[in-house]
């Protein structure tokens, strides 16, 4: 019974996220996160232009919490929106810029838009980046062009965890049109990465016989002094016991 129930938790937390992705369209959305709260649910929408998802006075906002609280059954969704830093390392703005551009200067400059999208990602500081655009691109016959650069991991736990995977479609005259988009941002490790620490020099003064005459020339010196000190103490202590028995 408790396993149904988590089950059934991750696939309400999946149609809210499908269903916002659906909506925030063209508005540079990358993705939601869920996070259980005292007070309710908060919902995180991650998106390059925040000020189109807010609206006037906020009123995409407030129609958005009153459809999930109808469609969904929350009590009370707080909603939460933060803008991504660097726009060119996310594969899911990526991907909507292209079909973006596709659906606005057409299929004819889809190489175009490739190299650049694919320039922009790289110079931003991805370790790799590759686009697939599947479809009738130029002709009549579906065909797949792929547009790759850097270094990308294709299998492995890191293929998985450290590379930014979008999946869009774009609807043109001539019909559909996918894109996919995989991008290795530069913040994954990867395990055959090495650095190598530089080892410290430790710097070892040489003595002369000179100054070893003359340390053990200033060493007399030394217990002379601590000597005229000693008896210039007990000089004193004399004459303070002398003082006390007068």
């Amino acid at each position: 019974m408790i396993e149904r129930k988590f089950v059934a938790q991750k696939i309400k937390e999946f149609e809210i996220q499908e269903y916002i992705a659906d909506n925030l369209k063209n508005v540079g959305h990358s993705h939601t996160k869920m996070q259980k709260t005292p007070l309710g649910e908060k919902i995180i929408i991650y998106a390059s232009r925040p000020g189109l998802i807010v609206g006037r006075k906020g009123q995409n906002i407030r129609q958005l919490t009153k459809t999930l609280k109808k469609r969904f059954g929350l009590e009370n969704p707080q909603i939460e929106i933060s803008e991504i830093e660097n726009i060119n390392l996310d594969a899911n703005i990526i991907a909507e810029s292209i079909v973006d551009m596709l659906e606005r200067f057409g299929s004819e400059r889809f190489k175009a838009i490739g190299h650049r999208t694919m320039g922009n990602v790289m110079n931003a500081g991805a370790l790799g980046i590759e686009i697939t655009i599947s479809g009738k691109i130029p002709s009549s016959r579906a065909k797949s062009w792929r547009f790759y650069s850097g270094y990308l991991k294709k299998c492995g736990d890191i293929s998985i965890t450290g590379v930014d995977r979008a999946c869009v479609q774009a609807q043109l005259k001539t019909g559909i049109i996918g894109v996919k988009v995989s991008i290795m941002p530069p913040t994954t490790k990867l395990p055959d990465h090495v650095e190598i620490l530089e080892k410290k020099q430790e710097e070892i003064e040489e003595i002369t016989e000179q100054e070893k005459s003359d340390k053990k020339e200033a060493k007399p010196e030394k217990r002379k002094k601590e000597d005229n000190a000693k008896e210039k103490k007990d000089t004193s202590k004399n004459k303070e016991i002398k003082n006390e028995n007068k």
